[in-house]
């Protein structure tokens, strides 16, 4: 899996050019989505391709209350074409590193059907557990104008879930139930770790703002 080191630094150089001012969807993330990617990956994995796809997989990053999100990920596979050739890709190469960005969105509901498919998207929702899930969840909330919470319900006992409107009822609509949809075994593994991690967070928070966290809450694969 030894991966050159040059090829990592040209593709750096081309998505820091093109990022926008996001926090949550920088260049320190594409470098964590490589590192998860490589901690799923295994010795039959095409590196090449998943290297390429880390890092191109964000090349179009739409707001996520922009009506047009769910295109984000095709139009990023798009955009990574000319780059991949101008780099030397294949054309079998380029094919494949087009599926794996299309289908890693969450949005796009399409079905990875390779395994560097597979393995981005799990490395992708990995960046949005664990203790880096939560700084990301209150960046994207904060940017869009999010209260944390409802203080007169905060998880949503007596009321719909509402995450257009909190941050918390997103860990309940989206994050929690991140790990029972991986792909692959060792995304599931540590996206329960993650998830676990949350959830003590959540505890705490819960405890400081006075309301204890509800029984249903306190698992990472609640389907509520």
């Amino acid at each position: 899996m030894d991966i050159s080191a040059d090829l990592r630094h040209r593709l750096r150089g081309i998505v820091v050019q093109r990022m926008e001012t996001d926090p949550a969807h920088d260049l320190a993330h594409l470098d964590r989505v490589w590192v998860n990617a490589q901690a799923i990956s295994d010795e039959t994995t095409n590196m090449r391709v998943l290297l390429a796809a880390a890092y191109l997989h964000d090349l179009v990053n739409l707001p996520k209350n922009d009506p047009d999100r769910h295109l984000a990920s095709r139009r990023s596979a798009e955009e990574s074409e000319p780059i991949l050739d101008n780099f030397g890709y294949t054309p079998e190469e380029i094919k494949a590193t087009r599926h794996a960005i299309a289908a890693h969105s969450f949005s796009a509901n399409i079905p990875p059907e390779t395994a560097e498919a597979c393995i981005l998207r799990d490395a992708d929702r990995l960046d949005a557990l664990g203790a880096i899930g939560v700084a990301r969840n209150f960046s994207v909330s904060g940017a869009l104008g999010r209260s944390l919470y409802d203080p007169a319900d905060p998880f949503a006992e007596s009321r719909s879930l509402d995450d257009l409107h909190f941050s918390v009822d997103h860990w309940q609509v989206k994050l929690l139930k991140l790990p029972a949809g991986m792909l692959t075994e060792r995304g599931k593994a540590l996206a329960r770790k993650r998830a676990e991690r949350m959830i003590r967070f959540l505890t705490e928070f819960a405890e400081e703002i006075g309301h204890p966290l509800p029984s249903d809450w306190s698992q990472p694969n609640s389907t509520r």
